[in-house]
């Protein structure tokens, strides 16, 4: 399966150029796009919660993900490293076109895979680590860590949307579409309405 992705970050942007690139690339290559995958969403955004993050549950051995840069999968090198490294895990190939990455099942993809893998452990084991220093600096010098038994957070997630939610509640909106609308669970939305009604 050859999955197009396409990415830009805001809705004045078009995704028609990095579609027009792609096809000709396929073209040229006597590929075809089998699934694509448009999204308009920053780069900086968390992988597993755009659609990208979708495609790479789903992506198998011998699957191909093309994209006209890999600046597209993400804004910065931690993170584009975990998505190679998932793809070099699942041996799926991933090629993209204005840098010309070539990542597949050859030596030279692995020996990357490895290290893009190695890479992504020791940034996760450095920031555990400067977690915990900074919690026993914290913890050494008396003072209090997260906030105090029994204390509310002031601010609430829905705050300034408490109209939107029971006019949709009123209307028949479910309450699963109404999450998913407003971006919080379900379990929100039912302590704002069993609180609110």
């Amino acid at each position: 399966m050859i999955y197009g992705y396409i990415r830009v970050s805001t809705d004045r942007q078009t995704t028609k150029n990095q579609e027009f690139e792609i096809k000709n690339f396929c073209k040229r290559n006597n590929l075809k796009v089998d699934m694509w995958i448009k999204e308009t969403i920053s780069g900086t955004r968390n992988f597993e919660k755009r659609k990208l993050g979708e495609v790479l549950k789903r992506i198998t051995k011998g699957d191909m993900l093309v994209s006209t840069e890999i600046s597209r999968f993400g804004r910065n090198l931690f993170q584009i490293m975990m998505i190679l490294n998932i793809c070099m895990q699942k041996e799926a190939c991933v090629w993209t076109i204005k840098d010309n990455y070539r990542l597949g099942a050859d030596i030279q993809s692995k020996v990357m895979a490895f290290a893009f893998g190695l890479a992504a452990e020791i940034e996760r084991d450095l920031i555990s680590q400067r977690t915990k220093e900074a919690l026993r600096r914290i913890k050494a010098e008396g003072l209090p860590i997260g906030r105090k038994s029994g204390c509310k957070n002031k601010e609430h997630i829905l705050d300034g949307r408490e109209n939107e939610v029971i006019f949709l509640y009123k209307e028949g909106v479910p309450k699963t579409r109404i999450a998913r609308r407003l971006g919080v669970s379900i379990r929100t939305i039912y302590n704002f309405l069993a609180a609110a009604m």
